[in-house]
């Protein structure tokens, strides 16, 4: 069964009205420059969720972790130019990686091929001006040119009308989808009703 992520909270009511929904990863961005950035003095108690993902763009490795502790996390998710050493680093100290590629028409899956040894997963999002949370979706049919070696995360605009196109990935190894922008009311609010439809699509 496909994996459910919801990624850009930062309001702990919203906190908990989205893990009330068990998603199986929720995310947490430490980029000072986007609108769902959760803040200097965050932090979550270990019981607000139970997978938690911090999600970072060209951070150093002790941020990273010093981060990750707040958040009672141990799953790093990575929006930059991030090297394949430090991902193995990263992975060499107990974390899980998830490496981001930026996709359109003209993307060369070669370029994932250095980090097929030291992540974990990958996600493949939509190239656009932010690190993610663009609210578009890229042409899916663009990752049947990936080998599949390591499973991945989709992203990029996925709301409840869009997600129900997932079944023409049947094959391919899509692991999880991630919700940000398509289900939000503004940035860092999820809209629950949003999310409860796209539950109900991805298990139908």
């Amino acid at each position: 069964m496909i994996k459910l992520k919801v990624c850009g909270m930062k309001d702990p009511e919203n906190i908990r009205e989205v893990a009330d929904l068990f998603p199986d990863y929720m995310g947490f961005i430490f980029y000072k420059d986007s609108p769902r950035y959760v803040g200097d003095r965050f932090s979550l108690s270990e019981n607000d969720v139970s997978t938690n993902v911090g999600v970072f763009v060209n951070e150093s490795t002790g941020v990273i972790l010093k981060s990750l502790q707040s958040i009672n996390g141990v799953t790093a998710q990575l929006h930059g130019n991030e090297t394949p050493a430090q991902c193995d680093d990263l992975k060499s100290r107990g974390i899980t990686v998830i490496k981001v590629f930026s996709i359109d028409d003209e993307f060369d899956f070669k370029t994932v091929e250095s980090y097929k040894d030291v992540v974990d997963y990958f996600l493949f999002d939509t190239k656009g001006k932010l690190h993610g949370g663009n609210a578009k979706t890229f042409n899916w049919n663009k990752l049947k040119e990936y080998d599949q070696s390591v499973p991945f995360f989709l992203s990029g605009g996925l709301n409840p009308e869009n997600v129900r196109n997932i079944d023409g990935l049947d094959g391919l190894n899509l692991y999880a989808i991630d919700l940000n922008s398509g289900v939000e009311d503004e940035p860092g609010i999820k809209n629950i009703g949003k999310i409860k439809e796209v539950i109900k699509e991805i298990n139908l």
